[in-house]
């Protein structure tokens, strides 16, 4: 569909086309992304007007094959789900949890205490999604949200040369937007669209999605608010995700449940609003020197636990030299025994007596394992 123009829409004149460029709606697709409540916010006119506009223009995207009838088999969408596009993680690991890596067109949130990895997975897929699609990329655009700065280019610098990727053309094609408060990150989704599609975005990046939110909304008396602004926003990201099939990936921050008395009392923020629209949610929790990500909600993907790590190289797959070493450690009490050429009566005792000191250093390890 090659006329996507505002104006090609019957009853969207001059006028009308003008209001909606000044707040960043510069096509028909535009329309789709920001929904008709808005419109007429935005122009002043009745919903019920702006409602048939909106419509008008979803009709002319289902005409131009660029959206989906009403009705359609459900083999229609299996075949038009093959045609999604994914991400690799870079990691065998993650991308078996994920099922070959970040979906587009999907919302992918991923939450964790301080220190889990939420930022490293999100530089790590700044560059993977520039990758040649033989390698599990895009050759896509990032478009970076950053609303506790913590971006550095320093990081995707060592992440592209370790990949064999020229670090000056990496970072020409990651665009950043620093947000300051909440109202100003709402402005930069809003204005997103025309960028998306003039510089070929396929990874959508908000780093945290709810914290400015939380730091601005406090008390009871200022949640329902904060909570229909978060929704606005989420659910904008969705769209966006969908309307120009790219990726979208957030991270979010996480809160203690005093009420929880038995398990991992660690939740994450923003409640209900969040966890209805996240497509996929994943956990990032602490083991130690290693990382362990959950699937905790999915369309289809089975609720499943991995192991990954942090390097110079952003996430990475559980060192294998590791896992030689405690391969050898517990095999060593084994060999010890095949050396022994005298055995007597008194040694078989002994044995016998030391075995269970094997199991409880197991035990030990375990423990420290959990306690990590």
């Amino acid at each position: 569909m090659e006329d996507l123009r505002l104006d090609s829409l019957a009853g969207v004149g001059p006028v009308t086309t003008k209001k909606l460029s000044d707040a960043g709606m510069h096509n028909i697709m535009d329309l789709i992304v920001r929904g008709p409540v808005e419109l007429a916010e935005i122009t002043g006119m009745d919903k019920e007007a702006a409602g048939n506009i909106v419509e008008k223009a979803r009709q002319a995207l289902v005409e131009g094959g660029m959206l989906s009838k009403d009705f359609v088999t459900a083999t229609e969408i299996y075949k038009r789900r093959q045609e999604i596009g994914k991400i690799t993680t870079g990691t065998e690991c993650l991308d078996l949890l994920l099922d070959g890596g970040l979906e587009t067109q999907a919302l992918t949130e991923v939450y964790g205490e301080f220190g889990s990895g939420k930022t490293q997975f999100c530089h790590t897929m700044c560059v993977n999604v520039q990758k040649p699609k033989e390698e599990g990329g895009l050759e896509g655009t990032v478009l970076y949200i950053d609303t506790e700065n913590t971006f550095r280019p320093e990081r995707i610098v060592s992440i592209a040369k370790i990949n064999g990727m020229d670090p000056g053309k990496v970072l020409d094609k990651i665009i950043v937007a620093r947000a300051y408060n909440s109202a100003h990150q709402m402005l930069i989704l809003e204005e997103a669209s025309q960028l998306i599609r003039e510089n070929n975005i396929k990874l959508l990046v908000v780093d945290s999605a709810v914290g400015l939110f939380r730091a601005e909304y406090l008390g009871r008396g200022t949640l329902s608010e904060r909570q229909q602004r978060l929704n606005k926003f989420v659910h904008l990201v969705v769209r966006i995700a969908e309307t120009y099939n790219c990726a979208a990936l957030m991270t979010n921050q996480v809160m203690s449940s005093p009420d929880t008395f038995f398990g991992d009392p660690t939740r994450p923020i923003g409640g209900n609003v969040v966890a209805h629209t996240s497509t996929y949610r994943i956990y990032f929790k602490k083991s130690g020197k290693k990382r362990i990500a959950r699937m905790v909600d999915s369309p289809h993907h089975p609720e499943q636990e991995v192991i990954f790590t942090l390097t110079e190289a952003g996430v990475s797959d559980p060192d294998s030299d590791t896992k030689k070493k405690s391969t050898k450690i517990t095999k060593s009490p084994k060999v010890e025994s095949e050396v022994q050429t005298d055995v007597t009566t008194a040694k078989l005792a002994a044995d016998a007596v030391t075995a269970p000191k094997s199991d409880s250093s197991v035990d030990v390890d375990s423990k420290t394992e959990d306690s990590e």
